[in-house]
């Protein structure tokens, strides 16, 4: 890669639950695109920000019990998912991952409809993915944006709670030194940080490393269950202009929360996502 990449955007699986995780996050005030139907077989609601977004996947749940076209959707956990990064060139983006050990296939290529001013278009998309044993947390991916103009729409980026990006994604692990040191190394950046607190920095955003106890240090309760997992995606951090907002937003969704001056932390626990709002 010839410059270190941007996030593109994060993913909550939703399995077959997308009826149900809709209005769940409107709830939350968020703004939610039309449901998505990719050319792969799965579906998605996207919530879009300035430069990147907040992706809802999941699978029809009229396919549940049918091999799906997008096994990664299928077999994952429900939760907090995946972690992309934007790529200019997926195919130099391939090598790059070839040269440090972390390819997994070759580049794909997809797509979906988008409805525009009464005219439908189709949205394209080319991804290499990262091998999944690189990161056991989640899915770790590259994204490049054959038509942007159809993915970022000023319309969509009006948000209820205030939302306007993602400066932060949380990974917690039971390694989180050598874990942080994958990530820099894949970004091509450096590690901050020392012990139980680590981080990566981007120009957008930063990935965090956390042990588990410092983890369930700042989330307490609303801290997502590691079980037997070594590694889990944690939380992601979202720049809002109102955590007032957020708060009244939060209360009449009648959702868990950890309120402190500076931020304020949703739990949507019946999809396993940890969403810590900052000014």
């Amino acid at each position: 890669m010839s410059t270190p990449p941007k996030l593109d955007h994060t993913v909550i699986n939703v399995g077959y639950q997308m009826d149900e995780a809709e209005p769940r996050f409107q709830a939350l005030g968020f703004y939610l695109t039309e449901r998505g139907f990719h050319s792969l077989g799965s579906i998605n609601h996207a919530m879009m920000f300035g430069t990147d977004y907040l992706e809802l996947i999941g699978l029809p749940a009229s396919a549940k019990g049918i091999i799906s076209g997008r096994p990664d959707v299928q077999n994952a956990p429900i939760g907090i998912n995946g972690l992309v990064f934007k790529s200019d060139d997926v195919d130099e983006t391939y090598s790059h991952l070839q040269s440090i050990g972390m390819a997994a296939e070759p580049p794909k290529s997809f797509g979906r409809p988008v409805e525009l001013d009464g005219r439908t278009s189709q949205a394209k998309f080319r991804t290499v993915t990262v091998a999944s044993d690189a990161f056991l947390g989640g899915r770790v991916y590259f994204c490049e944006h054959i038509t942007p103009e159809l993915v970022w729409q000023p319309d969509w980026h009006t948000h209820v709670n205030g939302a306007t990006s993602i400066p932060e994604f949380t990974i917690v692990s039971k390694h989180p030194e050598q874990e942080a040191e994958n990530i820099a190394k894949l970004l091509q950046s450096h590690v901050d940080g020392e012990g139980g607190s680590l981080s990566v920095p981007l120009n957008d955003c930063k990935i965090t490393l956390l042990s588990q106890g410092t983890y369930q240090t700042r989330y307490g309760a609303l801290a997502s269950p590691m079980g037997q997992r070594t590694s889990i995606f944690g939380a992601m951090t979202i720049r809002t202009k109102d955590l007032n907002a957020v708060r009244a937003v939060a209360k009449q969704a009648g959702l868990p929360t950890l309120d402190n001056p500076n931020s304020v932390t949703v739990c949507v626990p019946e999809f396993d996502s940890v969403l810590e709002f900052v000014e």
